[in-house]
């Protein structure tokens, strides 16, 4: 078993990224007083190897507990910080970045994307602005369901982004039709939100067994092998599977260790599906 988290390089400047970070959507966002187990999250985080911690202002206080306990742990520098913008207007989406950089402690943001794509030619003019003047490090668009993939090809084609974030899973499988090579072939770095496919598909197969494949892939949970799977497309930079447990984390974390399913091994995985 490899003793160091994979990473994948970021397309537009080759730096390393550790394949797999958290998303923070619903597992940070709780008050205050109930923030100190997420420190435990992220210590899992970043002692397994990862970096990439995602959130939003539209994950209610999620950015200031993170910023908080990036504070608290003295870890900001093993943090790839990123989050979102997520309103109209240039005026707007300058006060709500603002405010996010003040959540998360933070003079410089590692990426900032717009999210859901809301006006999204708006904030991408801004984002630019901000990537000139050092605020930004990276700058991409989101997105969490298919219905909006039209858009969000049309997007990825016609505009120089470095990230976008989008749904893929094994029971979510629209982004390989179109968006995943598009990514690839107009090197854009793919975060995947969602890579477990939401808690559903986990409550159907914790009663099953894994398939023989997870001895090759060196998996032990259901959570590894699916997140393996997303892994496996090689278009695919990082996976954020949202927790606020330390437990999951780790657990999630091993999925970048180790092999990576192969074409023939991913269809494995599927065939074993319920």
């Amino acid at each position: 078993m490899t003793t160091v988290m994979r990473t994948r390089p970021i397309p537009c400047s080759g730096e390393p990224l550790p394949v797999v970070g958290c998303g923070t959507w619903r597992g940070f966002d709780v008050p205050r007083a109930r923030q100190s187990p997420l420190g435990e999250v992220l210590l899992a985080l970043f002692e397994s190897g990862g970096a990439l911690i995602d959130s939003s202002p539209m994950y209610g206080a999620a950015e200031g507990n993170v910023g908080d306990l990036l504070a608290q742990l003295d870890t900001r520098e093993r943090a790839f910080v990123a989050t979102k913008v997520w309103t109209r207007g240039r005026a707007a989406g300058v006060r709500q970045m603002q405010q996010s950089m003040r959540l998360l402690r933070a003079s410089r943001v590692d990426l900032m994307q717009v999210h859901n794509l809301v006006d999204w030619r708006t904030q991408l003019a801004t984002l630019r602005d901000w990537q000139a003047e050092g605020l930004v490090r990276y700058l991409g668009v989101t997105h969490y369901t298919a219905s909006a993939f039209d858009e969000l090809e049309a997007v990825l084609a016609s505009e120089p982004l470095d990230f976008v974030q989008l749904n893929y899973a094994v029971h979510d499988r629209a982004a390989e039709q179109r968006l995943l090579p598009l990514a690839q072939a107009r090197g854009i770095g793919v975060i995947v939100n969602l890579p477990l496919g939401g808690g559903g598909l986990l409550s159907r197969l914790s009663a099953q067994r894994l398939p023989a494949c997870a001895v090759a892939l060196e998996c032990t949970s259901w959570p590894q092998l699916l997140l393996k799977w997303v892994l496996g497309h090689p278009a695919v930079t990082c996976v954020i599977p949202g927790t606020g447990r330390a437990a999951h984390m780790r657990d999630n974390a091993r999925a970048g260790y180790g092999p990576l399913p192969d074409g023939a091994l991913r269809q494995e995985i599927l065939a074993a599906l319920p």
